[in-house]
C-alpha cells in the first residue's frame, strides 16, 4: 500500500459531504419498526444447509456481509455453494421499509461510516451472514467442469451458518503460505481458470489506481489500495454467479440485467495511439482486454494507459424486461450477460433479481409484486450509482485539500496521466501524497515531472498543481 507520510487532522468534516448530498442516517419510525420486527416469510420453505462450512471474505471491520461461499474441487471440476442474504424474505412488500429502500437505492460509504440501504438492525445484524449465526439465504449451487465453466445451476432458499470471517489480505497470506481454509482451498485454481476464460471471452478489466481515505489512530490518511490475487479470485465467484443469474433470467424472459456497451472502436484506437506514443508494444491481433491484463503494474506507462482505459467502457445501465428480451443484454467489460444478485444488503436491485432467479429455478410463478417492481429499478439504480460516485469523489477531494492545505508552493515528483487539451488542464499522479489532480502547463503524458502545488482549498475541495519546466 502506498501511503502519504502524514496523517490528516481529525477535525476533517465529512458531515459537510453528507449534508451536500442529502444523506440521512436515520430511518422513518415506521420503517425502523418493520426492520426490528422482521420475520422470515419463507421460513417453512428452506433447506437446512447448516452442514456447509461456508466462509465470508470481506474488508476488515465490515458488518454488512451479503455473501458466504464454499468451493470444492471434484474429480471432473468444481462445485460452488454461494449463499446470498435473503433480503426479500425479511422486507415486507409494499411496506414502509421497502418504500424507504427504494428512495435510497444502495448503501453509501464515507470514510467515517456508511449510510446504509437497510437499518443496521438488519444489514449489520439479523440479515448479515455473521459467523456462527444461522441465517436465511438464497443458496446458489453451481457445478462446473474442469475449465471452470458452469454445467448445472440451481438456487434455492436455505438456512446456513458461516463458520469463519475472512478478509482479502488474510486470504492472500494463507494462499501464499499454502494454508487456505479448507472451504476455499480450491479458490486460487478456480480464480485462475475463470480469469483465463474472461480473457478468452474478450473481457476488459481496468486496474486503476484506486484512491481511498482510511482511518488512522489520530485522523485520516490517503491511500492507494492494492488489488491482491485474492481480490480477483473472490470477484470471479460473484461474476460467475451474476452471469448464471443473467442466463437464468434471459431464458425465462424476465428479469433485470446490468448492461454496458462493448468497447468503443474509437476509444480502442485512441488507446493504441497512446500505447505507441509511450513505446508500449501492442500487436495488431491482441484484444484490448488481454493487452491491459499484460501490462506491468510497476511501469509509469501502465498508470497512463489505465487512466485512459475507462473511455473504453461508457454507457453503463440496467435493463428490465418481462416477456421480450432487452435490446441490450451484454455487459461489455465482462463480455457476457450479467446481473447484480450478490449484494442485496447493499444494493436494491439484487433483492428483486434474486427473487426472479429463485422462482425460475423452483419452477413457480414470479410474484406480481416483483414483476411490477422491475420496470422502476433501472432509474433508481442509475441515479444511486451516480450519487455514490459523486460522494466517493467528494470525500477524496476533501481529504486531498485538507492534507495539502498547508503546503502551497511545495514541489513534488509526479507522473503525468493525461495530456492537457483546449478544455482542461493536464492530470498528474503525485505518488508520495497519493493525490491525482489537475496540473497547469503542458507536460507530456507518461512523463515523470516536477510540479508545484498552487492550490489546496478545503472549502471548494480543489487541488491544483503547475508544471515546473
Amino acid at each position: 500500500m502506498v501511503t502519504a507520510p502524514f496523517v490528516v487532522a481529525p477535525a476533517i468534516d465529512f458531515g459537510s459531504v453528507r449534508s451536500e448530498f442529502g444523506l440521512e442516517d436515520g430511518y422513518p419510525a415506521d420503517a425502523l419498526a418493520e426492520a426490528r420486527a422482521f420475520s422470515d416469510r419463507f421460513a417453512g420453505d428452506r433447506d437446512d444447509r447448516t452442514d456447509l462450512a461456508l466462509v465470508t471474505i470481506d474488508p476488515p471491520g465490515s458488518m454488512d456481509l451479503d455473501q458466504a461461499l464454499h468451493l470444492v474441487r471434484t474429480e471432473d471440476g468444481f462445485v460452488l455453494h454461494y449463499a446470498i442474504a435473503d433480503v426479500y424474505a425479511v422486507v415486507e412488500p409494499g411496506g414502509a421499509l421497502e418504500t424507504e429502500t427504494h428512495r435510497r437505492g444502495q448503501t453509501f460509504y464515507l470514510p467515517d461510516g456508511s449510510v446504509p440501504l437497510h437499518p443496521r438492525e438488519l444489514s449489520e445484524n439479523a440479515a448479515s451472514l455473521l459467523p456462527e449465526s444461522v441465517r436465511p439465504v438464497a443458496l446458489w449451487r453451481i457445478e462446473m467442469d474442469d475449465r471452470g465453466e458452469p454445467v448445472d445451476v440451481t438456487v434455492r432458499r436455505a438456512l446456513v451458518r458461516s463458520v469463519a470471517r475472512l478478509d482479502y489480505a488474510g486470504v492472500q497470506r494463507d494462499a501464499d503460505a499454502g494454508t487456505l481454509h479448507p472451504s476455499i482451498a480450491a479458490l486460487p485454481e478456480f480464480g485462475r481458470l475463470r480469469a483465463a476464460a474472461a480473457l478468452e471471452r474478450g473481457a476488459i478489466e481496468l486496474r486503476l489506481p484506486e484512491q481511498d481515505v482510511t482511518p488512522e489512530k489520530d485522523g485520516w490518511r490517503l491511500t492507494v489500495q492494492p488489488r491482491t490475487d485474492a481480490d480477483d479470485w473472490n470477484s470471479h465467484v460473484s461474476l460467475l454467479t451474476g452471469m448464471c443469474a443473467a442466463r437464468t433470467m434471459l431464458d425465462a424472459k424476465v428479469g433485470l440485467l446490468r448492461t454496458l456497451p462493448q468497447a468503443d472502436s474509437d476509444a480502442v484506437a485512441a488507446l493504441r495511439r497512446t500505447a505507441k506514443a509511450l513505446g508500449v508494444p501492442w500487436v495488431d491481433d491482441l484484444e484490448v482486454g488481454a493487452f491491459l491484463a499484460g501490462l506491468d503494474a510497476n511501469e509509469p506507462s501502465t498508470l497512463v494507459l489505465m487512466s485512459e482505459a475507462p473511455a473504453l467502457l461508457r454507457g453503463a445501465s440496467y435493463a428490465a424486461f418481462d416477456g421480450e428480451l432487452p435490446e441490450m443484454s451484454l455487459h461489455g467489460a465482462i463480455a457476457a450477460p450479467y446481473a447484480h444478485v450478490t449484494a442485496p444488503l447493499r444494493r436494491l436491485s439484487d433483492r428483486y433479481a434474486t427473487e426472479v432467479c429463485l422462482a425460475v429455478s423452483a419452477g413457480v410463478e414470479i410474484s406480481s409484486h416483483v414483476r411490477d417492481t422491475l420496470p422502476g429499478l433501472p432509474k433508481i439504480m442509475s441515479s444511486s450509482d451516480s450519487l455514490s460516485g459523486k460522494i466517493g469523489r467528494a470525500c477524496v477531494d476533501l481529504t486531498e485539500a485538507v492534507v495539502l492545505s498547508s503546503r502551497i508552493g511545495e514541489k513534488f515528483e509526479a507522473t503525468v496521466t493525461k495530456d492537457a487539451t483546449d478544455r482542461r488542464d493536464a492530470e498528474v499522479f503525485v505518488e508520495s501524497e497519493t493525490v491525482i489532480a489537475p496540473c497547469a502547463g503542458k507536460p507530456r503524458e507518461g512523463e515523470h515531472v516536477t510540479v508545484r502545488l498552487t492550490r489546496a482549498d478545503p472549502a471548494t475541495r480543489m487541488v491544483e498543481f503547475a508544471y515546473e519546466h
